[in-house]
């Protein structure tokens, strides 16, 4: 009988756990020496997952490094694979087979921590000793700011979203400007920070936050200057920004910065902003030459995204010493995540500077506790899909792998808030979501020049004016995403020494900080997510909150107002009429938002077999991962499914990132069960096909199959009672809602869907209720009254469009809006300083306006006319979290 030894198949994270955790796949029958004795693996542990070493009886605690994480439901033999029954969920829904069929082991419950029960070291004394010997310090080339802002590790010109409505602005403005800063030297580039904050007309739940992030950005060091923009309106403006941080003592005069407001005559102050930034680059205020500079200006952010099994053995002990090796020459590091360190505090607080520094920390875990209770939610809810079926089974497990990236002998020197700035050297914790893109936003704005990010999986997103080295935790994952990670952690699975490792990636911290391009810098892509505004401030029953409504129409078919030509020449399509014939990248979460709209850009620049597509279209967004389960993730996946059923989508093809909530086997699974055939759409996956590159070229391909032998489609003639429309407008009274009233019956008596969202003052002329759930799709012909989640026009958007809208009509009176993607958005006011911002100017007899609207969108409908909003590229896709979504 042959046997394999413990060490060549698994690792125990501490010599005295009870559970090991396979390094490979180990099949049933697999003989293993351990110790003294010899056990049989009994069923297939999947590579990750976790395995008894020794008998463990019912009722006893189940350790990893030392601590519990779960407790035995059963007695469990050596050689069993740990599984509870969320592990076996999880395996079934990705179609693993010959694991173990029953359950073995329950999660141990998390209960608050009492400070006086952990054993701290609290005397502020016994650094530990450095890896890096040397007779001088090290040190990094960075650029030196004024005002106490600290040393750049790049230099970029930002333009900067004060608020989510000019997101689109941001966008459409780097796609004008990027190419000025393309080759210039001393310049790393002009990037847009959008992000989906502040879009409301109330002021949000998170302004504090969001101020303070905003405000964090500007004055960062490895911002050379700044081009803020607001639309004017709102409570979250330039004027306040301005305000805040003149009142915080931000040093705002020592950045090169430009307040632009963006309110009315758009494409002009497009035109404006574009001059703006060719002034900030020819004025050279940006300019700074990179110096040697101490490495107490060096602020590394620690985060942890797409975790596995490994992530605390490997990856995050790593950058864990790298962190500490840059505190022991005076730099920081920044420890992140609160939410997943729940059940890891013991750990945590091992050696802390002060009892203060410890009670601030458990402080923190409390509040965020709290935050989840109001919506309904617990710590326990966190690991995603991804997590579980690669070994992190728990939020136990997962807050202990994330721990180790503090190491046991290093000191927690301070505890700060969400995107408070760093402003001694040391060892920090900030709090934050478990979210990556936001916590890594929080970080940013602290001060962090670098970040390491330690991933299982291969997350590949990044920041966009912070370079980010990703540190992936196994030789496997390393191979297969080698164009997207920066260090290889798995090493010291494959046997090599971590004070070696360490060492090797400390020196790549330095020449990163430095000047030298990481793997995300060169793939081109980046994202931001701020710490998204949450609905609940005290607690909550979940039904009170939650709307079920009847998915009808409330006026089903009422009476014409006018009798207007309704004839445009449509496409047919197995949904029904359409405007468009659309080839659609759908991301699956955040993750692969960015990558799903490279692949459109990519499709949408080669003209061959584009007879039968009108565009190709990607929508990326901020969730899918990162956020409570339940029904904000109802609420995602109905919207997104939608999405991909809308009349205007002719192909479609999903994209994973891989390790997200939502993850394609999911959405396969959500669609099984509308007895939709998977089959009918492509799949892809960022981390299993092997990174970004092999990925597009999937994409690609596929969609080139899909053409192949497509014959071009003709319009034929049709009605606009064909199709649903969406309708909305700000106004309260006056011509404009009476006219859109009018057009809304006439199409509805003509047999057309009419989308009305409830916030919109429109709505009352049909309901003071909604009759339709948010972007459900509206069956029946008649007039629904749409339940909006919020008060932000790119989340009523996107619920318009889910419920099946060809296109929606918005007529504005204090601000034009953004388009949507997919779904062509037209706009008409009558007011005078909109009349360069709409695509209809309404004057004089308003009784004849609904017959010009009419005639506005059966020219849209043809082809006839493209959208203003789409010519200018200031479109916003933003996905409602709900009442009770918040993030995790």
């Amino acid at each position: 009988m042959r046997y394999v030894d413990l060490d060549d198949i698994a690792r125990l994270p501490a010599p005295n756990d009870e559970a090991a955790v396979a390094v490979r796949d180990l099949p049933p029958g697999t003989q293993v020496r351990h110790r003294d004795g010899a056990f049989t693996i009994r069923s297939l542990v999947p590579e990750g997952h976790r395995f008894a070493v020794r008998t463990i009886r019912t009722g006893q605690s189940i350790c990893s490094w030392g601590w519990p994480f779960g407790v035995a439901t059963r007695d469990i033999l050596p050689g069993e694979h740990l599984c509870s029954p969320r592990v076996l969920e999880v395996m079934e829904e990705h179609g693993v087979r010959d694991v173990a069929r029953q359950a073995n082991f329950e999660n141990q419950p998390i209960v608050p921590c009492q400070l006086d029960a952990i054993e701290m070291i609290t005397d502020g004394q016994g650094a530990p000793a450095r890896l890096y010997r040397a007779d001088v310090p090290p040190t990094f080339m960075g650029y030196p700011r004024e005002g106490g802002r600290g040393v750049g590790t790049r230099n970029y010109v930002v333009l900067l979203a004060t608020n989510s409505r000019v997101a689109g602005v941001v966008q459409a403005l780097e796609r004008r400007t990027r190419h000025l800063g393309e080759g210039v030297a001393g310049l790393d580039g002009v990037v847009a920070v959008a992000h989906t904050e502040g879009g409301e007309d109330v002021p949000p739940n998170n302004l504090e936050l969001l101020l303070r992030t905003l405000a964090g950005f500007i004055v960062h060091p490895n911002v050379g200057a700044v081009l803020c923009v607001d639309d004017g309106l709102g409570p979250v403006d330039n004027t306040l920004l301005r305000r805040y941080m003149e009142a915080h003592g931000y040093p705002l005069a020592h950045v090169p910065h430009v307040w632009l407001t963006v309110d009315a005559d758009r494409e002009e102050k497009m035109r404006l902003a574009e001059g703006e930034v060719r002034r900030i680059l020819e004025g050279g205020a940006w300019r700074s030459e990179r110096v040697r500079s101490s490495l107490e200006h060096l602020r590394l952010g620690l985060q942890c995204g797409g975790s596995d099994a490994f992530s605390g053995i490997s990856a995050n002990p790593l950058v864990g010493l790298v962190a500490r090796e840059l505190v022991a020459w005076g730099g920081s590091a920044n420890l992140a995540e609160t939410d997943e360190l729940m059940g890891a505090e013991a750990h945590v607080l091992q050696r802390v500077r002060s009892r203060e520094t410890a009670e601030r920390f458990l402080e923190a875990i409390d509040r965020f506790k709290q935050l989840l209770a109001w919506h309904g939610h617990t710590p326990e809810s966190n690991p995603s899909g991804g997590n579980v079926l690669r070994g992190l089974y728990n939020i136990t497990l997962k807050s202990l792998g994330a721990a180790m990236k503090k190491p046991a002998e290093q000191q927690l020197d301070y505890v700060i808030g969400y995107a408070e700035r760093m402003a001694l050297p040391g060892y920090y914790f900030m709090d934050s979501p478990g979210n990556d893109l936001e916590s890594v936003a929080g970080q940013v704005a602290a001060g962090c020049n670098m970040i390491a990010f330690t991933t299982g999986n291969g997350s590949v997103t990044n920041f966009p004016f912070v370079p980010t080295i990703k540190v992936v935790t196994t030789t496997r994952r390393y191979n297969l995403l080698s164009e997207e990670m920066d260090f290889n952690a798995g090493r010291y699975l494959d046997g090599e020494g971590m004070r070696e490792l360490a060492l090797e990636a400390f020196a790549l911290l330095l020449r990163a900080a430095s000047g030298e391009r990481t793997k995300g810098e060169r793939a081109g892509h980046s994202q931001v997510s701020i710490w998204r505004n949450w609905r609940q401030t005290q607690a909550v029953e979940p039904e009170r909150v939650i709307k079920r409504l009847p998915h009808r129409p409330v006026v089903p078919g009422p009476a014409p107002s006018f009798r207007p030509e309704l004839t445009a020449r449509l496409y047919r399509g197995p949904r029904g009429a359409t405007i468009e014939r659309v080839g659609l990248v759908l991301p699956t979460s955040l993750c692969a938002s960015q990558v799903a709209r490279l692949a459109a850009e990519r499709l949408q620049a080669q003209p061959s077999g584009r007879e039968a597509i009108s565009r190709f279209v990607s929508l990326p967004h901020t969730e899918g991962c990162g956020v409570s389960s339940g029904h904000s993730q109802e609420l995602y996946t109905q919207l997104m499914i939608n999405h991909l059923l809308h009349p205007a989508v002719s192909m479609a093809l999903l994209l994973e990132h891989g390790c997200e909530k939502t993850h394609n086997g999911y959405m396969r699974l959500q669609l099984e069960r509308l007895g939709i055939d998977p089959d009918a759409y492509g799949w892809a996956s960022v981390q299993l096909d092997g990174g970004m590159r092999r990925v597009l070229d999937k994409i690609e391909l596929w969609f080139r199959r899909q053409l192949e032998g497509c014959q071009p489609v003709e319009r034929e003639e049709g009605s606009l009672a064909e199709l649903c429309m969406g309708l909305w407008s700000d106004a309260a009274d006056g011509p404009l809602p009476s006219a859109l009233a009018s057009l809304a019956c006439t199409l509805a008596a003509a047999g057309a869907r009419v989308v009305i969202p409830h916030t919109a003052p429109l709505a009352g002329e049909f309901s003071r209720e909604p009759s339709l759930g948010f972007g459900v799709r509206a069956a029946l012909p008649g007039i629904y009254v749409m339940e909006a989640l919020s008060r932000d026009w790119s989340e009523t958007l996107a619920g318009m469009a889910a419920c099946g809208a060809s296109l929606i009509l918005a007529c504005p009176t204090r601000r034009s809006v953004a388009g949507h993607p997919l779904v062509p958005v037209l706009q008409a006011s009558n007011v005078p300083r909109l009349r360069r911002d709409v695509d209809a100017w309404l004057e004089g007899d308003s009784a004849k306006w609904p017959e010009e609207l009419a005639r506005l969108l059966c020219r849209a409908a043809s082809g006839e006319y493209t959208a203003l909003v789409n010519r200018l590229g200031v479109l916003s896709f933003q996905v409602a979290r709900g009442p009770l979504g918040v993030s995790v």
